[in-house]
């Protein structure tokens, strides 16, 4: 069987722990944060764990990461 190829796009966006959870940066942080408050900016800079069904199929595309 052929080795499988990692998709690069969703490489580059997930992290994956040492317990292999995966880990997002929260979007939206780019730009317009001056309205927003302070709780909200920093929840903003903390990664997320991605939804269960998220991530199975990251790990499908992801596969030797």
């Amino acid at each position: 069987m052929p080795k499988l190829k990692t998709h690069q796009a969703t490489a580059k966006r997930v992290r994956f722990t040492g317990r292999s959870r995966l880990l997002k940066r929260k979007a939206g942080q780019d730009h317009f944060n001056a309205r927003e408050s302070g709780v909200t900016t920093m929840r903003k800079r903390r990664d997320v764990s991605l939804h269960p069904a998220d991530a199975k199929a990251a790990r499908r595309l992801a596969p030797y990461r």
